[in-house]
């Protein structure tokens, strides 16, 4: 019996934490019928592949997949018997898939053809893949993992050098991936009770513990450097905007280069600096009005860095399209909608 359920159709959209994970079951379907509704949960969850029978595919295929969403991510726990796929033009035409993975190996034997390599995947290996990159997988042991599933481009922002690799590097030894891997088990434990905020919160942890697994491993360009240099201003900004005195100066002081050489970084990049000051604060603040304790509107336009009640209000507004009174009252009363909902038991399996 073939049992494809998607649950929660409250999280079709990425930007909210879900609290209850989407979940896709084959139990005991006939391998030919298994392995075509196989194609379509990996294609719905992970990357789109043409997937065939090997001589290790079962007469009756089982598999199963569980995925979480949270600030743009997925967290996504995999499970199926042998089978083999290709990835690639053939598959999805002229646009790849802009999507990178963080996967933990839990059990079994993948093998992973790319760029003229083969690599053998067993239990406790890290692999970074990229949904841009020709891909074959076969699957030789029934294996469970799980991967957290990155948009490219923010990927990019934060490793700007890795556009620039044929082959990801590897992560095995890597204390950032390694402490990544147990950040991921702490993750599916705690999302279901984390709100929209918290959950961007944790994206934005997962994204930077990343970025210290990948950055030292990759060679340096001018144009990689520059980028680099962009993703540590965003940083710092995202870090200091609480000080009311954060602005173009202060923040090339604390690069060590001159006000125009900062401008001058941010030129092709679509954004300005105080533009994306003003982004970032105005992102914190539409995080504070949907929390039930982030206090009063004043009180949270002062908490991140604006000095004028009615400037705070002119530009939310032009930001977002409505008033920040509209946005607190908006956002209580979908909380107060959502707050009879039904948790998830954290211990829930897999299968």
């Amino acid at each position: 019996m073939v049992l494809l359920a998607q649950q929660q159709a409250a999280t079709a959209s990425p930007e909210r934490t879900t609290r209850e994970p989407e979940r896709w079951h084959l139990r005991d379907v006939p391998s030919a019928r298994g392995l075509d509704a196989w194609t379509e949960i990996l294609a719905t969850t992970h990357l789109s592949f043409d997937v065939y029978p090997t001589a290790r595919t079962p007469e009756m295929f089982n598999g199963a997949v569980s995925r979480r969403r949270f600030g743009g991510l997925a967290l996504v726990d995999c499970a199926s018997s042998p089978w083999l796929g290709r990835h690639g033009k053939a598959v999805y035409g002229d646009e790849p898939e802009p999507i990178v993975g963080f996967q933990f190996v839990r059990k079994g034997v993948e093998l992973v053809r790319e760029s003229g390599r083969e690599v053998k995947v067993t239990a406790g290996d890290i692999v970074l893949w990229d949904g841009w990159q020709p891909t074959e997988v076969e699957v030789v042991e029934p294996f469970l993992k799980r991967t957290l599933i990155f948009p490219r481009d923010r990927v990019l922002s934060v490793c700007p050098r890795l556009a620039e690799l044929k082959a990801l590097p590897p992560l095995n030894q890597s204390g950032p991936a390694r402490l990544l891997v147990r950040y991921l088990d702490a993750l599916a434990m705690e999302l279901p009770g984390l709100d929209d905020a918290a959950g961007s919160a944790a994206a934005d942890a997962a994204l930077e513990l990343l970025r210290a697994a990948v950055e030292p491993t990759v060679p340096s360009t001018r144009s990689a450097k520059r980028q680099a240099l962009r993703a540590d201003v965003r940083r710092y900004v995202r870090c200091h905007l609480q000080d009311p005195t954060l602005c173009p100066e202060t923040i090339a002081k604390a690069h060590a280069i001159s006000v125009r050489a900062l401008h001058a970084l941010f030129e092709d990049s679509g954004e300005s600096v105080a533009g994306l000051v003003r982004h970032e604060r105005l992102s914190r603040c539409f995080d504070d009005l949907g929390r039930t304790a982030g206090g009063s509107v004043t009180e949270i336009a002062f908490r991140w860095g604006f000095r004028d009640a009615a400037h705070f209000s002119r530009v939310f507004k032009r930001e977002f399209g409505i008033t920040p009174t509209e946005a607190r009252h908006e956002a209580l009363a979908r909380i107060g909608k959502e707050s009879g909902a039904a948790g998830l038991d954290p211990g829930d399996g897999l299968l």
